[in-house]
């Protein structure tokens, strides 16, 4: 039997299921039990390379821009954009305070207050991604980004650092860290560089873009296979072209370099490829519950998470925090420290993931 065409898919289980298995990572990686034994593929990578921890907030951005699309496609093809710019707007407000919220946690020192993280980036991705998607077409939205990804490699390897008298691309010696370090308010995240500063915070919109673009083939009328096979050939090309970028412009999440954008871009797309057509093609649904579940209030388990952790970091037991007793007790059974560290940071998802079952069984969905 031949596939019929398909038309404005509202709802995909395997982009569900890749949300949520998205913020249990970042969960996962983000809080070790012990942040000195770690195990090499759940650590950011320091400076130049990938590791799978750096593709966690692409990945993350790139859902965002697909979800735009999801959600704006059917007003905007009716002309129907009412109220749509201030629900954006609110939306953008709430994600971005939030994150200020758990930057100031749990001391609440405003004269110490990082105004950059990972809820503010994602803040600033998903109302520009929404801006574009409402006022441009797909042509231009790949323009867009080309364009920014193009002016941003020229920018950072042109221009010299200012008081150094050259083009520096090293840690905190660098455009986009004089850049925040004259502009940037509050306090960053490396005492004189920010990994989510400002200029770098411009390629993170084309993730989020790469995202949109998805958005536009899975809601356009081409059979499945045809989808799928785009997801996999252009993931595969922008893949395979952010690695020879990455040979003037090194792949680094820390600068959020424009090769570091087409590799976990492409990546992400052969990712949803193969999920999509597993899932939602060949209605393979094993182990997707998990991550439907984590999916389905992905910013809400991620705000718990990080205030679940402070609890589990600060809070004294036997002279000891509640985190390093656990891995304490992990090890007394023989397990290496970063075994130990890794098992309870697994432990510690699956904590979340109690509030994320119950509020998906009350069919409570918490949107910010």
């Amino acid at each position: 039997m031949s596939e019929q065409p398909e038309r404005m898919v509202t709802r995909l289980t395997s982009l569900d299921a890749m949300r949520g298995f998205t913020i249990a990572a970042m969960i996962l990686v983000n809080f070790p039990g012990n942040g000195d034994q770690v195990f090499a593929p759940l650590k950011h990578t320091v400076w130049n390379g990938l590791t799978p921890t750096d593709l966690i907030a692409p990945f993350f951005l790139f859902i965002v821009g697909i979800s735009i699309v999801l959600a704006y496609s059917k007003r905007l093809d009716q002309g129907n954009t009412d109220g749509l710019y201030k629900k954006t707007f609110f939306r953008f407000i709430k994600i971005f305070a939030v994150g200020i919220f758990l930057n100031l946690l749990p001391d609440f020192n405003f004269a110490d207050l990082r105004y950059t993280g990972t809820l503010p980036r994602i803040a600033l991705v998903f109302m520009a991604c929404v801006l574009i998607f409402l006022n441009t077409s797909f042509r231009w939205q790949l323009w867009i980004g080309i364009s920014i990804l193009v002016v941003y490699w020229l920018a950072m390897t042109l221009i010299p650092t200012p008081g150094v008298g050259e083009v520096m691309l090293e840690p905190g010696v660098n455009l986009a860290a004089w850049f925040d370090s004259k502009y940037l308010p509050g306090k960053m995240w490396q005492g004189t560089w920010d990994p989510e500063g400002i200029l770098s915070t411009f390629p993170s919109i084309v993730s989020g873009i790469s995202g949109l673009l998805a958005g536009h083939l899975l809601i356009s009328n081409r059979s499945s296979t045809d989808k799928v096979i785009y997801f996999m050939i252009f993931g595969l090309i922008a893949t395979v072209g952010g690695y020879v970028w990455g040979l003037t412009f090194q792949v680094n999440e820390n600068l959020w370099t424009s090769s570091f954008v087409l590799v976990s871009s492409g990546m992400a797309s052969m990712i949803l490829g193969a999920a999509y057509y597993t899932i939602d093609v060949r209605g393979f649904m094993q182990g997707t519950k998990p991550g439907i579940i984590f999916g389905a209030n992905a910013i809400a388990v991620y705000v718990l998470a990080d205030i679940l952790a402070l609890i589990f970091y600060r809070l004294s037991v036997g002279g000891d925090t509640l985190s390093g007793h656990c891995v304490g007790l992990l090890e007394s059974t023989g397990l290496s420290p970063k075994l130990a560290s890794m098992i309870y940071a697994a432990l510690f998802v699956c904590i979340n993931f109690i509030p994320a079952y119950v509020l998906y069984k009350k069919k409570i969905f918490i949107k910010l």
